[in-house]
């Protein structure tokens, strides 16, 4: 008598999938803030405008969800300023403006970031330390 074993279809498609998502969600959470600061170098944007830029970065896929509290934990330690303005298209938008330290928070960041990724860029290639 022979057995044979079947598995469902993409039950291993999905367990990689999830562990997939597990990692992603993970590098994200870490630094899904200064990407947000980083937008907001340039110019002040409102919050729907953040989630549809991240939305487009591959990785970074967010919801509304996730951006407006961080927005509101950013704002409440001084890394950025909100003012209301007008819109040509509906209510007036909350406005969120990077601030001194909030600059500096991100330069931090951007510093140690590159230090980072060139040490783990160089365990994922070589696989020793520099």
């Amino acid at each position: 008598m022979r057995l044979d074993y079947v598995s469902l279809p993409c039950t291993m498609r999905d367990m990689v999938s999830a562990k997939r998502e597990s990692l992603i969600t993970q590098m994200r959470r870490g630094t899904l803030e200064y990407c947000v600061l980083a937008l907001l170098r340039s110019q002040p944007r409102y919050g729907f405008d953040l989630v549809r830029t991240l939305g487009a970065a591959d990785g970074l896929i967010t919801s509304e969800g996730t951006i407006y509290p961080l927005l509101s934990r950013l704002r409440r330690d001084g890394l950025v300023t909100t003012t209301w303005n007008e819109s040509p298209s509906g209510p007036p938008r909350r406005y969120y403006q990077l601030t001194g330290a909030g600059q500096e928070a991100l330069e931090l960041f951007t510093s140690e970031w590159d230090r980072f990724t060139t040490a783990v860029d160089h365990l994922l290639t070589q696989g020793e330390s520099p």
